[in-house]
C-alpha cells in the first residue's frame, strides 16, 4: 500500500473485513465480489446498504483519475493517461484484436532504466505503483472492452517490473486469483533485472517472461541499455535458461528495429544465436517516433528483411504490429505530449 493511504484495489481480503468490522461478516464478500467479479465502484454495488456505499466511496478511494484518452485502431486501441492522488501520471492501452483482447499496464511512474529510444526513459523516474494502481488499470480496461473479454495482460507499459517486484507480483495474484486472469496470459516484460528473474522462478504461478533485450551483444547492448553493465547478457541468458527449465514457458525477446544501429545483418545473427540457445521468440518492434531521440526507426522494407534473417537462421520471429501510432501509443508518448506530466516529471537515480 502507498504512503497515500489504502485505495479500493489496494486492500486485500482480511484488511477489508477490518474495515468493515462493524458490518454483517457477509458484506466483506459481497464487496469483494462487486469489486473482482462484477468490476464495479462502491456507488454502483447496490445489495450493499446506501450508507456503506456512500462511506466506502470516500474510505477506499479511486487511485485513477483519467486525465486523457486517445482513440485509434478504428477503436480497436484505447490508451489512457491516468493522473494519482499524488498527481503522478501513468498510462495504459487496451488493444482489441480478432482472438483476443490485452491491456497494456503500467508499473511505475516514469522509468529510471534510461533507454534513450524510449520515451518513458527519456522523462525519467518518478516513483513505484502499489498493487491496487495497478490491479485497477485492468479493471478499468476491463470496463472499457465490455462485452468483450479482456483475456491477456501484458506489463510493458510505463516502468521496470521487475524493479517494482513485490507490487507487481501482488498484482500478479490479485489478477490471477480475483480477476480471474490465466497464469499464462499474463506476461511481466523486463530490461534484464536477473535477481527479479530469479524470483519469479521461485513463485508458482507460471506466467511468461519477455526481456527486452534490443542488442545481443554487450558492447551494443551497453549502450542501448543500460542496466546491462550491471547484469551483462552471460548472465542474463543463464537466469533466463533456469526460468525456463523450471517453468517450460515460451521466453520473449523484445526488439526495437532502429535504424544502422541494430538492424543489421550481424546483429541479426547474434541474436538467432542467443534465440536457438534459449528456444526464445523474438518479437520485432517498429520504433515509434520519439522526440529527443536522434535515430530513426528501421524501414518496414529492413524489418520484414530482418526478420525473414532470423527464420532463415533458425530462429522464431514475428513482426509486432505497430498499433496506435497516431494516437501516441508509444509507451511515455501520451504523457510527454500532455501538459499534466510536464511539470510532474523528476528525474532521480536508478537505486
Amino acid at each position: 500500500m502507498s504512503n497515500l493511504g489504502p485505495n479500493r484495489y489496494s486492500v486485500d481480503r482480511s484488511e477489508l473485513a477490518e474495515l468493515l468490522g462493524d458490518e454483517p461478516k457477509f458484506r466483506v464478500d459481497q464487496l469483494w465480489q462487486g469489486l473482482y467479479e462484477h468490476h464495479s465502484d462502491p456507488a454502483d454495488i447496490t445489495n450493499l446498504p446506501k450508507a456503506l456505499r456512500e462511506r466506502l466511496e470516500s474510505e477506499l478511494p479511486t487511485a485513477l483519475t483519467e486525465v486523457t484518452r486517445s482513440v485509434g485502431d478504428n477503436g480497436n486501441t484505447v490508451k489512457w493517461l491516468w493522473a494519482m492522488r499524488d498527481g503522478a501520471t501513468v498510462e495504459t492501452v487496451l488493444m482489441h484484436y480478432d482472438d483476443r483482447s490485452t491491456v497494456c499496464i503500467s508499473s511505475q511512474a516514469g522509468c529510471a532504466m534510461g533507454c534513450g529510444f524510449c520515451a518513458t526513459g527519456q522523462a525519467g523516474f518518478e516513483r513505484h505503483l502499489d498493487v491496487g494502481e495497478i490491479v485497477e488499470q485492468v479493471v478499468r480496461a476491463i470496463r472499457e472492452a465490455k462485452p468483450r473479454r479482456v483475456s491477456n495482460i501484458v506489463f510493458m507499459g510505463m516502468g521496470e517490473p521487475l524493479a517494482n517486484y513485490n507490487a507487481t507480483w501482488g498484482a500478479v495474484e490479485r489478477l490471477h486469483s480475483d480477476i480471474g486472469l490465466s497464469a499464462r496470459h499474463i506476461t511481466v516484460s523486463t530490461v534484464g533485472i536477473i535477481p527479479g528473474i530469479r524470483r519469479l522462478t521461485d513463485e508458482a504461478l507460471p506466467v511468461n517472461l519477455a526481456v527486452s533485450l534490443h542488442a545481443a551483444n554487450d558492447t551494443l547492448r551497453d549502450e542501448l541499455v543500460p542496466i546491462n553493465r550491471r547484469y551483462p547478457l552471460g548472465d542474463l541468458a543463464e537466469a533466463c535458461a533456469d526460468y525456463l527449465t523450471v517453468k517450460n514457458r515460451r521466453l520473449s525477446f523484445e526488439w526495437a528495429m532502429i535504424a544502422d544501429v541494430n538492424d543489421r545483418d550481424s546483429d541479426a545473427q547474434e541474436l538467432a544465436g542467443l534465440c536457438r540457445a534459449l528456444r526464445a521468440h523474438v518479437n520485432l518492434i517498429p520504433l515509434n517516433p520519439t522526440p529527443g531521440y536522434a535515430v530513426r526507426g528501421s524501414s518496414p522494407a529492413r524489418v520484414r528483411e530482418f526478420r525473414d534473417l532470423l527464420i532463415d537462421l533458425g530462429a522464431n520471429a514475428t513482426i509486432r504490429k505497430n498499433r496506435g501510432t497516431e494516437i501516441d501509443a508509444a509507451c511515455g508518448q501520451l504523457r510527454a505530449n500532455h501538459d499534466v506530466n510536464v511539470e510532474l516529471t523528476k528525474r532521480k537515480p536508478v537505486s
